[in-house]
């Protein structure tokens, strides 16, 4: 098990009472072996969890990234503990299943460019002009991945401020600041057009 899955479990931040939480009895459930109550955890987050890999950047493959984002769920189920929100430990899980997928396409990446006779050197610093028909997916994808990752949270999951901390295992005001400098910056990219 990961050290950031094994902290996610683990988190001491916040405790919420079960009758707050149904999703924590669903998934007390699930540890006892309910197979109903995971089909119900998984109809209850599976758009949800779509939308966020959607809007990180996962357009072909997103679907991939929601089962097996469920199947870490269901292998972690009998060590579950409701320290936290139950959707503050989905969404670790799911955001290390976004960095899990970031690193083996890392690592294909290297592979293709090793096995290339010629390399095509590609500037980051180069960037198309925006169109006039840029739509907000196009201006997240110009964010860096830090900066998109805490507006997908907060603006399009709807989360709050301390949840996203938890979620990222970072200082709140970091979260603060990421927030502010991807809103400067996706201001910037729309002022451009």
């Amino acid at each position: 098990m990961r050290v950031l899955e094994r902290k996610a479990m683990s988190l001491k931040s916040r405790s919420i009472p079960l009758e707050q939480d149904p999703d924590v009895v669903l998934m007390e459930q699930v540890a006892a072996g309910s197979e109903t109550a995971f089909v119900d955890l998984v109809h209850r987050h599976q758009n949800a969890l779509l939308n966020f890999f959607t809007r990180m950047g996962a357009y072909s493959d997103g679907e991939d990234l929601v089962q097996e984002t469920f199947l870490r769920l269901f292998r972690y189920r009998e060590r579950y503990k409701p320290t936290a929100r139950f959707t503050t430990f989905l969404y670790v899980l799911a955001r290390n299943t976004w960095a899990d997928r970031g690193r083996k396409a890392m690592r294909r990446e290297r592979l293709t460019l090793r096995l290339q006779t010629e390399m095509e050197i590609v500037s980051e610093t180069t960037r198309p002009e925006p169109s006039a028909g840029m739509d907000v997916q196009e201006a997240l994808g110009r964010l860096s991945p830090k900066l998109r990752e805490v507006i997908v949270l907060n603006v399009f999951q709807g989360m709050r401020y301390q949840e996203i901390a938890d979620i990222l295992q970072i200082p709140l005001g970091t979260v603060k600041s990421r927030i502010n400098l991807a809103l400067h910056a996706l201001r910037e990219v729309f002022s451009e057009q």
